[in-house]
């Protein structure tokens, strides 16, 4: 088991990030190479509902296709990690470091603020790539490289398949995943002594859980290492795209009833209402996010779109400046990469913001904040 405590990061009080990370391959596709690919695997147009299991390249592609013609994003497991490997090389890719606590800790690190993450694995890229700000801790499978494939497309991306032509209407991005590290998810035995001395405990990652049993060990153990959290500290918990239907729930009656925040993007949100929610609606919104409430009963639900940004609860006000400075980091992060400066920021901020969409009820209790720049702001 890895561990290092930076010099710059020493100290109680910093917030911890867990549960898992990764490295990303991320690539932007293109249009010609995406047709390219049809025309070799002869793909036609009535495929595009997708398949359920990755386990070719073909597949992969029609996964692509499918949500690309609705400018949609998504999170899947694929039976072939060097089919990932394999589909990298045919785009321009770059390595970075993935996985939503870690990419918590990067965006902190350029605002200046130290933390501490739980990895499930740490090796090379890991060791080139994390700011010394960030410590860490890793549960085991050090060394090993489980790359998931970020695959992200522009708004305006047109693929011909058949007599078609699909045209992206959004930018947005694709996890394609086989990452043994994270599917078990080994959680450290001083976690919560670690716990003992924070304020905030970020939990994510157990989307990528591959087995009921496993992932129901590893809820308990999280929970039992959660009461040694401070009676005042901060408890935030990211949705993502579960790999295994229905594992979500498991998730929620585990955790729901010790989180302040939960965070979840427009996909996920739509999965949860089992429709399509228009985000530019104000009565559809309101509607949708009320909806939402019903569903996961949290003090403060975070919902995070290409458009906006929303805090809804009570309690939601107390966050506002946190949601504003979110957005804007996110959003910076999509427009410049993970080594965005302190300018970066400002021309982010100084960007003209989407404007208040009119028709939200004075009684709503949420936070409006238009995104700058349109695009895929959230993980």
């Amino acid at each position: 088991m890895a561990s290092k405590v930076a010099p710059q990061a020493t100290g109680a009080g910093k917030p911890v990030l867990g549960l898992g990370g990764c490295i990303d391959y991320e690539l932007r596709i293109s249009g010609s190479g995406l047709t390219e690919l049809v025309d070799r695997y002869r793909i036609t147009p009535d495929e595009l509902a997708g398949p359920m299991r990755i386990s070719t390249e073909r597949d992969l592609v029609v996964s692509i296709l499918g949500y690309l013609a609705r400018g949609a994003g998504g999170e899947h497991h694929v039976e072939s990690l060097d089919m990932l490997e394999a589909f990298a090389t045919r785009f321009d890719h770059r390595i970075t470091l993935g996985g939503t606590s870690v990419r918590a800790g990067l965006a902190m690190s350029r605002l200046g603020v130290p933390s501490r993450l739980h990895l499930v694995c740490f090796n090379e890229h890991f060791a080139r790539l994390l700011p010394a700000e960030v410590s860490y801790i890793s549960s085991g499978f050090d060394g090993a490289v489980f790359p998931h494939l970020i695959v992200q497309y522009d708004a305006g991306t047109s693929v011909t398949v058949g007599d078609d032509v699909l045209t992206a209407p959004f930018p947005n991005r694709l996890i394609y995943v086989n990452d043994p590290a994270n599917e078990t998810m080994a959680i450290r035995n001083d976690l919560g002594t670690i716990l003992s001395s924070t304020r905030m405990f970020l939990i994510a990652g157990f989307n990528a859980v591959a087995d009921e049993e496993v992932l129901g060990e590893r809820l308990l153990t999280v929970r039992e290492h959660m009461r040694r959290l401070p009676a005042d500290a901060l408890v935030y918990y990211e949705d993502a795209g579960f790999h295994q239907p229905g594992f979500n729930r498991r998730v929620h009656g585990a955790l729901l009833d010790a989180v302040h925040l939960y965070g979840l993007n427009e996909d996920e949100l739509q999965s949860y209402l089992g429709r399509p929610v228009d985000l530019c609606s104000a009565a559809d919104m309101v509607t949708a996010l009320a909806h939402l409430r019903s569903l996961i009963p949290v003090p403060t639900l975070v919902v995070h779109t290409k458009y906006w940004a929303a805090a809804i609860g009570a309690d939601a006000a107390r966050f506002a400046d946190a949601l504003d400075g979110g957005l804007i980091a996110a959003t910076t992060r999509y427009r410049c990469g993970d080594d965005f400066t302190e300018a970066d920021l400002a021309t982010t901020s100084e960007t003209p913001a989407a404007p208040r969409p009119p028709g939200l009820p004075s009684s709503w209790s949420g936070r409006w904040t238009g995104s700058p720049v349109a695009g895929p702001v959230s993980r």
